[in-house]
């Protein structure tokens, strides 16, 4: 084999390796991910519910 030849060979064995490598990470969510992903949620939920509060104090104050 040619040195061309073996380096096509090393860089698909490892591209191969690495796309084996992200599929294995595709695991479902352990139960701290989980928890995590609740708080973010939540965090989000209490975000859009200060905003809408502020609009509606601001909708008062303007007389709306």
């Amino acid at each position: 084999m040619t040195h061309e030849m073996l380096r096509k060979l090393g860089l698909a064995l490892l591209v191969g390796m690495l796309a084996v490598g992200l599929v294995g990470c595709q695991d479902e969510p352990g139960p701290a991910e989980e928890a995590g992903q609740e708080i973010d949620e939540a965090m989000d939920d209490a975000g859009e519910s200060i905003e809408e509060m502020g609009e509606s104090i601001q909708d008062a104050a303007e007389g709306n």
